[in-house]
Formats: C-alpha cells, structure tokens, sequence
C-alpha cells in the first residue's frame, strides 16, 4: 500500500456559529523536515471554527521561522524551552478555548475531511464525550504504508490488549480534561494511551467511534518512538496495572485478550472488509 494523503475537498460550507469549536495543539521541537506538513493538514481543513496552538520547545532548526509564516491563521503560538512533548501538549491545552480539544504532533497529519467528520459527529451526538476514527500510517514522505482500523470503544480492550483509540484521530471534549486532568506529564511514550484509558473507566463518559481516517502517524528515523521497546512498554505496563482495577468486569486480563482478538476479527468480516482483515491476519503470522 503506498497511496498518498491527498488534499481537503470542500464540503459544503456552513455557519461557523452552528459547529462546535476545535482547538488544535501541535507540540514541537526541532522538527522542520515535518513541521510545515503538520500545519498544513491543519489549515487546510478549511474549518471556519478553528483554534490552532503551537508550542515549540525553543527550536534551533529554522521551525520558528516556519511557524512565523503561518502566524495570521494561529491563536497563538510559543517558542521557549519546556519540559518536553507532554508538558507543551498541557500548555496549548490550558489556553484552549475549544468545544473539543486534541493535539498533533509536529511530525504526524491530519486526513483531508477529518474536521468536517468530527463536527458532523458532534452535532448527531452532542453529548459523547470522545470522537475518534481511524489511523493511516504514513512514511517520510507521506506515502500511506498501512491503515489502522479500530472497532467501537471497549475499555477492557484498551487496557489489556493494547491501543484502541490513536491520538492522531481523536478529539476529547474539553470538559473532561477540566474534569478529570490533563495529559500525565511523568509519561514519555504512552500519553494518549494513557488518556483515554483514564477516560475509558470513568462512569458516564461515551465514545464515539466515526467511521473514516482522521491522521496519520509518520514513521521516521528520528521519531521519539524509536525507544518504544524499552521505556514505552513498561509505561504501558504500569498504565495497564494502573486502570485495570478500575473496570467492573469479573473476568480477567486473559480472557479480556482473547475475546477482543475475536471481537475485532467479527467485526471488520460483518462491515465486509475482508481485504483488512486479510492483511491483518497475514501480519500475525
């Protein structure tokens, strides 16, 4: 699979007062090669309703003249030393003003369209706390290597078998942060994983899976996730260990693997995709 991401087709326009606010935050730091692309598939949703924050780490690579250059379509924007990705992430967040938040990282896009999907999903479901879609992973130059499609939200399936839900393709209600706290800042790798498990066991929160591809995740020499073996998997482990508790179901981590392993297989068989699931199950052999 190597297509390419292409451009926004205009969807009909409507009144910016009748769609829900978005704030965007793209966290950033020495990422010139990317940057520009970040900001573009941003921009160029062509959503009227947009609030777009970037936090740049006190770049040296020439990203804050990039950033300069698109300063008119931002609501602000910052280039100082921080406490690296999650602590910059939580700044934009803090600033956000949005009906729903989410954040971008300076090397990953967003899908053409993926605004516009968002908003139609809010205004069907105002009350859902979490919109999120599916994934196309992108190579360095936004070639589309793979898709990951994601069933509907289960929270035992996020925790015990792994991500359900990629920070690439969703956005959180703004609510739900002042309620219940912002990214966890001691993590390095795990930040959206964490997240949404903290949110998957609050009573009351929904997710809302929209069908569709919302970003892509750029796999690329210098990405941070290069050191995921070994730092990442035991965050992941200790997130895991963490809500675990949380979940009111009486069966176990075993039982929980398997059953989602299946419960993703049916799934994608009933929606016809069998091409995925194909592919998928090639990759596990």
């Amino acid at each position: 699979m190597t297509t390419e991401l292409g451009a926004t087709s205009a969807p009909p326009r409507q009144e910016a007062e009748k769609l829900p606010k978005l704030t965007v935050v793209t966290p950033s730091y020495n990422q010139v090669e990317y940057l520009e692309r970040t900001i573009l598939s941003v921009l160029n949703q062509g959503y009227p309703n947009l609030e777009y924050f970037i936090m740049d780490g006190g770049s040296t690579d020439g990203s804050v003249e990039i950033i300069k250059k698109y300063e008119p379509y931002l609501a602000g924007w910052v280039s100082e030393p921080d406490r690296g990705q999650t602590d910059a992430i939580n700044k934009g967040f803090r600033r956000a003003t949005g009906d729903l938040v989410a954040f971008q990282n300076s090397d990953d896009v967003f899908a053409p369209d993926a605004f516009w999907r968002v908003a139609k999903a809010w205004q069907q479901d105002p009350t859902a706390g979490v919109f999120f879609g599916d994934m196309y992973i992108i190579d360095e130059n936004d070639a589309i290597t793979e898709e990951m499609r994601v069933p509907p939200f289960c929270a035992e399936c996020h925790i015990y078998e792994g991500m359900q839900v990629f920070n690439q393709s969703f956005f959180v209600r703004r609510e739900l942060l002042d309620q219940f706290g912002l990214l966890d800042e001691s993590l390095r790798f795990v930040i959206d994983y964490e997240i949404v498990a903290r949110l998957g066991v609050q009573p009351g929160v929904r997710f809302r899976h929209v069908d569709g591809f919302w970003g892509g995740f750029r796999v690329q020499p210098d990405a941070k996730s290069s050191n995921i073996a070994t730092v990442g998997v035991a965050e992941h482990a200790r997130i895991r260990q963490k809500f675990a508790p949380a979940l009111k179901s009486r069966w176990g981590e075993s039982f929980w693997v398997r059953y989602c392993r299946i419960r993703k297989l049916l799934y994608f068989v009933f929606r016809g995709n069998f091409t995925y699931v194909r592919h998928r199950l090639s990759l596990r052999k």
